[in-house]
């Protein structure tokens, strides 16, 4: 896909990449690091890089028919790889994030009406509550320096606590903050035993990762009851994600959620929906702060928009390409790992039971054959008449598997960039180069002080 661009496009910030001699204990204590920072210029160059993890083969995947294979006409035959399962396992539990077989299809069937594009047009009045409030605050605040990437995680989280459960997370926030930090932080980081040893051998880190899930999901069932506890009259439309979610009935069997199972359901969804879109708009504010006439171009959008449904949304075409384009540089799941159930031929290689496949949407979205200046910043691209390939651009995975949550998650994101830069000139007071890192997420290496104007 060529780009013309009458001017210089901005290269944010990356990783040095890994040197081609390093060796697998390097490579390892990096991946405890920062993942990103493992992959060599090959990776970036390369359709199918072939290598080995412990006792089987790896594959790293940048071809789209590939990927294709292995996402979609063969994905019954891939799996979650055992350090996966660990890394999530704590926080999502047998959500539908992790569930695999007749649950996955249970659950996914169960909780698909819950996000059509209806059921979240319906939502929208939520964020755009919070987001009235959010700029109301940080109207109070112009001309300071202040950290965006906390507030975009605090209204996040509000928008996530309100589209579930129609209460604000005034209480509840900070204790919901501090369990996701506490993970990333301390338990989320794959250690070496965590990936050399099958889910079914315990390692160091599982005993403080059991204790972290009691906690966890006591928390989420103590929101749960409260909001069961408010209840909504009999007959009424559901008014909020937890009323859809409590009320949905398998179309086959008629069976719904337990309420263990409902624990598990509401803590992907509150996860998934609250951290990813945080991080994506945490990086968006960077990527327009560093690039200051494409900030123009989306207040420019927004102008004298009133921006309050799905119809509003759909008009910000640009600022929907800036979020498109954020999300190829910042791929909120920079890794897809899966592990072969069984014999395969995937890009003419043989594929044993155990061997590893990698889809890493960094390295695909940034990948030298499939895009045109694949490291610089350049939004138009997603407004081209031709689009990407469907399995070279992988923000929400591909498949059977997508994220069930994809449009709500892109309707808020567009949402939020148009109401803040809309209001607000934003610039960056520190100039430290902001540097992604991949632990279950791509995140900033630290949060840099931004200052906002009122336009």
């Amino acid at each position: 896909m060529n780009i013309a661009s009458v001017r210089r496009p901005i290269i944010p910030p990356t990783p040095p990449r890994a040197p081609d001699n390093l060796s697998f204990f390097g490579r390892i204590a990096v991946i405890k690091q920062n993942m990103i920072a493992t992959w060599g210029q090959r990776a970036y160059e390369e359709e199918v890089l072939q290598g080995r993890f412990f006792l089987h083969k790896s594959f790293i995947l940048n071809q789209p028919d590939a990927i294709r294979h292995v996402l979609l006409s063969n994905y019954q035959n891939y799996t979650r790889t055992p350090a996966g399962i660990r890394m999530l396992r704590p926080v999502l539990g047998e959500g539908l994030l992790l569930a695999e077989g007749h649950a996955w299809t249970f659950q996914r069937r169960t909780l698909s009406p819950a996000f059509t594009p209806r059921a979240t047009a319906n939502l929208v009045p939520h964020m755009t509550a919070v987001l009235d409030e959010t700029v109301a605050k940080l109207d109070a605040r112009t001309g300071e320096p202040i950290d965006l990437r906390e507030i975009m995680q605090r209204m996040t989280l509000e928008i996530a606590g309100r589209t579930m459960f129609s209460f604000g997370m005034d209480r509840h926030g900070p204790t919901l903050r501090n369990f996701v930090m506490e993970y990333g932080e301390r338990l989320g980081r794959a250690h070496f035993l965590d990936m050399a040893l099958p889910v079914s051998w315990p390692t160091p880190m599982d005993r403080p990762r059991a204790r972290f899930r009691k906690r966890w999901t006591e928390f989420v069932a103590m929101l749960i009851a409260e909001r069961r506890a408010v209840g909504k009259k009999h007959g009424a439309p559901p008014r909020d994600l937890f009323d859809l979610m409590d009320e949905a009935r398998d179309p086959e069997t008629g069976k719904g959620f337990s309420d263990a199972q409902l624990v598990d359901e509401v803590a992907t969804m509150i996860l998934a929906g609250h951290e990813t879109t945080a991080t994506a708009l945490f990086w968006a504010l960077y990527l327009l702060a560093l690039d200051p006439e494409t900030q123009e171009e989306v207040a420019s959008e927004t102008r004298g928009e009133h921006l309050d449904s799905m119809a509003d949304i759909d008009r910000q075409k640009f600022t929907r390409a800036v979020i498109d384009e954020t999300m190829r540089l910042y791929p909120p799941a920079f890794l897809i790992a899966r592990a072969a159930r069984d014999k395969d031929i995937v890009a003419g290689a043989e594929v044993r039971k155990g061997d590893i496949i990698m889809i890493a949407p960094w390295l695909l979205h940034r990948h030298e054959k499939l895009w045109d200046q694949p490291n610089a910043f350049l939004p138009k691209r997603f407004m081209s008449k031709e689009p990407p390939d469907r399995f070279a651009y992988l923000p929400f995975g591909a498949g059977p598997r997508v994220c069930i949550g994809a449009p709500f998650a892109q309707a808020e994101s567009v949402l939020a960039l148009a109401r803040l830069i809309g209001a607000f000139r934003v610039e960056l007071v520190d100039a430290t180069p902001v540097i992604p890192f991949g632990v279950v997420t791509t995140q900033p290496d630290h949060s840099p002080m931004f200052r906002i104007t009122r336009r």
